[in-house]
């Protein structure tokens, strides 16, 4: 099987999770990096979440891409939360080309830079009553070392099962 891994990485997050990906399944990829088009039987596609959709990148390859199987994987600055990780995919679901089939999502919390709790403090400095910004300085502590070992290793798993998932 020949499988492309396509990813869009802002920090570094997310490429992690696709050399995780490349890791599991290493004879079979045939490309790992940002899109450049590729054929393929399938495609793990990722991105970073970028105001609570996919990259402009990603957007990209997803309505370009035709009569695909996609694995799509991504990362976010929010972890813990499968609502929200669910919200995520179907936003990112509107960009995909409708020949194309996903058989299956991942995602997993990523650290933020250093700009975004410093603007947190700054804001939190002015509205010090802020319930939502006391939340989100907490969730930036929370994430500061995502994606780790287990992210890592449960991104691989998962892999395995998107593998298997489309030779059916």
């Amino acid at each position: 099987m020949k499988i492309c891994i396509y990813y869009e990485s802002l920090t570094g997050n997310t490429r992690q999770i696709a050399e995780a990906i490349q890791e599991a399944c290493p004879s079979d990829v045939i490309y790992c990096g940002p899109y450049t088009p590729q054929a393929a039987d399938l495609y793990f596609i990722g991105s970073w979440t970028n105001k609570g959709d996919c990259g402009d990148m990603t957007q990209t390859c997803l309505k370009e891409l035709k009569n695909a199987k996609i694995a799509y994987f991504g990362t976010c600055g929010f972890g813990g939360s499968d609502d929200y990780y669910e919200s995520l995919f179907q936003r990112m679901l509107v960009h995909m080309d409708s020949s194309c089939e996903i058989i299956g999502h991942f995602y997993c919390p990523g650290k933020m830079p250093v700009a975004i709790k410093e603007r947190y403090i700054s804001l939190l400095q002015a509205h010090p009553e802020d319930k939502k910004l006391q939340v989100s300085l907490q969730n930036f502590e929370d994430v500061k070392d995502r994606p780790d070992a287990q992210d890592l290793k449960d991104a691989k798993t998962w892999a395995l099962k998107m593998i298997q998932e489309a030779s059916r």
